[in-house]
């Protein structure tokens, strides 16, 4: 399935490969690389709540704020939350910028293999090889409950609205 045109990168139209997935859809399982080159899968952290943070490379000022700031505010609701970023960056590339970062909240995990998290979460943009921006919030059970994708590829997710979602699931 692709769709053109729901995602922009500066204004111009993208193909965005993958189903645009919704609240109350389960989520998909993936399998993505961590920054050992482990396999991560989602249901690694079945039982809690999980924020998957995608972005198009670490190595961006947004995709840099995107992650710092959901790492800053995971530290503040404990253990119960996993948080992810994705992107199709090596796992070399994000164990750097991770380090550089001090970033340690947010796992970095990387779709550079197959793009398969990207294709079965509709953030494959093809003609970049690059994730689309979004932002997903999983339940303890596997239950997508907060969607955005974020059609400009350069502008920054409603984080209030994803940490929002968290903090309800927690209650």
């Amino acid at each position: 399935m692709e769709s053109f045109g729901e995602v922009t990168f500066k204004g111009n139209p993208l193909t965005v490969v993958g189903p645009r997935l919704r609240v109350g859809d389960e989520s998909p399982d993936f399998q993505l690389l961590a920054n050992d080159l482990s396999v991560v899968k989602l249901s690694d952290s079945a039982g809690k709540v999980r924020l998957i943070s995608v972005v198009p490379s670490l190595d961006t000022p947004v995709c840099d704020m995107q992650t710092r700031t959901f790492n800053r505010q995971l530290d503040a609701l404990g253990s119960a939350v996993a948080g992810y970023t994705v992107s199709a960056d090596l796992p070399f590339a994000q164990a750097r910028w991770c380090g550089a970062a001090g970033v340690a909240r947010m796992k970095t995990l990387s779709d550079h293999r197959d793009m398969s998290f990207g294709e079965a979460f509709g953030t494959h943009i093809k003609e970049l090889r690059l994730e689309a921006r979004a932002v997903f919030v999983v339940d303890a059970a596997g239950i997508i409950r907060h969607v955005e994708y974020v059609p400009e590829v350069t502008n920054a997710p409603d984080y209030d609205a994803a940490l929002a979602a968290v903090k309800a699931l927690l209650a």
